[in-house]
């Protein structure tokens, strides 16, 4: 069972496990920014920052890293970053020496709230997101919002984008208070904190009932059929977008194709796209590039037999898994979004 620490003593938090592991070697894998946290004197790792860098190739060189420092099967690795960092240095622990036990410590509000926890580890490979991977969860996750004072407001925006998508599988409320959020006020810790442990849990609970993704927990994929889509198409046009922006607007266009299909209601479709557009940069597409993300949606691991398939809601906290969609139906919400966006 992986066990969740939030606390904004992190430490403390990390001394207190490190002791408490029986092991040989601790390995620190960060990257750029955030190696400046890790213990001067301590074995380190460090990976460029983007996700741009999320490839075979880096996890090639954590590899050789672990090598290097000798690290074996009785080693910890500690991944502290966002969630590229925990993202691909899970997936090297878990493969090095055919497994080593792996901390996660995310330093942004989009690893905490989503690539930490889960067990799921990768790498994108061809132009995909996290085609490469395997499950393979932390022994222990630490979560804290210490380390989002130095976040650029994009990066704490792209993590926002989970936290609400959790809010919209569970609870009405808590979905409306998330559309509260000024991202310009200063960062009230105590109060983002329970949004955290609040959001976590969704997750958490979800992933206990279907830890490997055969059933339940394709819920979590909700806005991420379409945002994996726009997110792949950015990258290949060579104009990347943070990954929760990417979410932020898939989660209106599948609250679009919920409406026109499930009958969501219209009103949390405003909601939310009003929300989305006043915070989230437009994304500048046309219908000509249609065909290329009906496409990519088609090759998504969340679709099958060449059918579109996402999460939609009936209503807030009320979600159906395996919906398949047709393309006239995506290419409808995607006319919708646009509308909302301004593009």
């Amino acid at each position: 069972m992986q066990s969740l620490i939030f606390t904004n003593d992190v430490t403390t938090a990390i001394n207190r496990l490190v002791n408490s592991i029986d092991h040989n070697l601790t390995v620190w894998i960060t990257d750029v920014n955030t190696a400046r946290y890790a213990p001067a004197d301590a074995h380190i790792i460090t990976i460029d920052d983007g996700d741009e860098r999320k490839t075979l190739e880096t996890v090639t060189r954590v590899w050789d890293g672990l090598e290097r420092h000798g690290a074996t099967r009785h080693s910890l690795v500690i991944n502290l970053g966002g969630g590229m960092v925990t993202d691909l240095g899970g997936f090297a622990a878990a493969t090095f020496k055919r497994g080593m036990r792996f901390i996660n410590v995310p330093t942004t509000l989009l690893g905490a709230v989503d690539a930490a926890v889960g067990g799921k580890t990768g790498f994108n490979y061809n132009g995909l997101k996290n085609e490469i991977g395997a499950f393979a969860p932390a022994s222990d996750v630490i979560i804290s919002t210490r380390y989002f004072d130095t976040l650029p407001v994009q990066e704490m925006k792209s993590g926002y984008a989970e936290v609400i998508k959790h809010a919209m599988l569970s609870d009405r409320k808590e979905f409306l208070r998330l559309l509260e959020h000024d991202f310009n006020a200063p960062i009230d810790h105590d109060n983002l904190l329970e949004r955290l442990r609040r959001s976590v849990q969704v997750k958490v609970d979800i992933v206990a009932r279907d830890p490997n993704e055969q059933g339940e927990r394709k819920a979590l994929n909700l806005g991420h059929t379409i945002g994996h889509a726009l997110e792949s198409l950015a990258m290949r046009h060579g104009k990347p977008v943070p990954h929760g922006y990417a979410v932020a607007w898939g989660l209106v266009t599948e609250a679009i194709l919920s409406h026109l299909i499930l009958k969501f209601p219209s009103e949390d479709v405003h909601l939310l796209g009003t929300f989305i557009r006043g915070n989230y940069r437009n994304f500048p597409f046309t219908c000509d590039d249609y065909n290329e993300l009906l496409a990519l949606m088609r090759h998504d691991k969340k679709s099958r037999d060449g059918e579109i398939t996402c999460t939609l809601l009936t209503a807030i906290g009320d979600y159906r898994i395996h919906q398949t969609v047709t393309p006239d139906d995506v290419t409808a919400a995607l006319d919708i979004l646009r509308d909302i966006l301004g593009v």
